[in-house]
């Protein structure tokens, strides 16, 4: 082996046939992608489970409690954000099924899965937009959720107003740098 064969790329193509590029890179990031589906999942019941209806906030004021309004937002913001969750799941488990029998060696041609590389790339865009619509979605419950807690956002409560300020801008910002990632890594 000389030199200029250790400079060379490495393939990562999986073992077996017609994989025609399918990559262990798309299953990693697919498992990326169902493990933080996965725990945003759980903030979901956590947010159900701290918030409840008629709870006093502890602003103290009582015009600063939120109302069933609210807490009935708060419920329809969280199944929407655990919907799209589930349908960005779900998507990806798909996908990384069909590249694994793809580039099997021990599954019949009857069984083989044949996935093309568009479908791939509209299926993983289709689990990422599922991933940052149920962000979105879940941080319009965690307003709700501050708001049942610390007092209504219109009392101009200091905590209720830096607790969702930073919330804000911390997950748009994040959405943000996330959203660049995939234009990028679809557009190169």
């Amino acid at each position: 082996m000389d030199a200029s064969e250790d400079n060379q790329p490495k393939e990562y193509t999986m073992s077996g046939g017609g994989g025609g590029g399918m990559t262990s890179i798309h299953v990693t990031a697919l498992d990326g992608l169902v493990n933080v589906n996965s725990l945003f999942t759980i903030a979901v019941f956590v947010g159900v489970s701290i918030a409840a209806p008629g709870q006093r906030s502890l602003e103290g004021r009582s015009t600063c409690d939120a109302g069933p309004d609210v807490a009935r937002n708060l419920l329809v913001f969280e199944v929407v954000s655990f919907s799209f969750f589930l349908f960005s799941s779900l998507v990806a488990q798909g996908l990384k099924l069909a590249i694994n029998l793809l580039n099997s060696n021990d599954v019949d041609e009857a069984f083989r899965a044949h996935i093309n590389a568009r479908v791939l790339r509209l299926g993983m865009l289709a689990s990422a937009v599922g991933s940052v619509m149920g962000c979105l979605f879940l941080l319009l419950s965690m307003v709700d959720v501050i708001q049942i807690r610390l007092g209504l956002l219109s009392c101009g409560s200091q905590s209720t107003v830096r607790a969702v300020a930073t919330l804000v801008t911390l997950v748009c910002t994040a959405l943000a740098v996330y959203i660049a990632t995939i234009f990028y890594a679809f557009t190169h």
